[in-house]
């Protein structure tokens, strides 16, 4: 299997997306999607951005990896009864089943910037975009001090070594790194904006509520728990974790709502 896909598929996303709809929400009511709309969005998950884009009229494909997670958005998109949504499985490095320049806006918030061979992936977002169409991704940012970029700086410290070649995902959260690969893909630098914004996780209870759905159900938490406790350091593991969420908690002692920092990626296609 695709490690990529096995990442995630080994927990379920849907558990942590639970956590992010209101932002996934607010996020495309900011990008002005309007009915008529042809969306793509890339790395979908269970539909955390796709069902709001749909729900504004957009016709939308939803594009993931994981099979449980195709299935548990077109679940979700049923039912709502939203017939302009349909998720499919695919690789966000290799997008053969969709033809070029079909899309008015590609989406892929904390999506494509998992998938293997990032430059591939710039190429066919592109590809896949309409002239005048824009590409919007959100990326974590390495060594950021918020929590996604913290949790997985923290995971990675625990987990094997990366094979070699292996590029990490957070260098989607480089300006630089992005600027080359879309101007590989060849757009011109003026059409390539960056800029920080901020995603909240919530749930109706503690932090340590939400650090166990993460140590439960999100691929690369499970990875550094399966190999801390391998070496028997998983408490170490938990308690790293449990500082992370809840220094970084802005709800109180029984509400959790957690800021994260993200590199927001606009490009449009000349």
């Amino acid at each position: 299997m695709n490690p990529n896909q096995a990442l995630w598929e080994k927990g379920d996303f849907t558990r942590i997306a639970a956590s992010m709809r209101e932002s996934g929400e607010a996020l495309i009511e900011g990008l002005g999607v309007t009915p008529g709309m042809v969306v793509l969005d890339l790395g979908c998950g269970d539909g955390t951005t796709a069902l709001p884009a749909a729900r504004r009229g957009a016709m939308v494909t939803g594009v993931d990896i994981a099979q449980n997670l195709v299935a548990a958005g077109n679940r979700r998109a049923a039912e709502a009864g939203l017939l302009n949504l349909r998720f499919q499985q695919g690789d966000a490095s290799d997008l053969c089943d969709l033809g070029d320049a079909t899309f008015d806006l590609v989406v892929s918030i904390f999506g494509a910037m998992f998938a293997p061979r990032p430059f591939d992936v710039a190429r066919e977002m592109v590809r896949v975009t309409r002239p005048g169409g824009r590409i919007v991704m959100g990326n974590w940012i390495p060594d950021d001090p918020t929590l996604i970029a913290q949790v997985l700086k923290t995971s990675a410290a625990y987990s094997p070594p990366a094979p070699e070649g292996f590029i990490s995902p957070v260098t989607w959260g480089v300006e630089a790194k992005v600027r080359d690969r879309f101007e590989a893909a060849g757009m011109p630098s003026g059409a390539i904006v960056c800029e920080r914004s901020t995603y909240v996780f919530r749930i109706a209870g503690p932090p340590r509520d939400l650090l166990q759905t993460f140590r439960a159900y999100y691929g690369p938490t499970m990875n550094a728990f399966d190999a801390a406790s391998s070496q028997g350091r998983a408490e170490a593991l938990d308690a790293e974790l449990l500082s992370v969420f809840e220094t970084n908690n802005r709800g109180g002692a029984d509400r959790t709502e957690i800021p994260a920092t993200f590199l927001k990626v606009t490009v449009t296609k000349p």
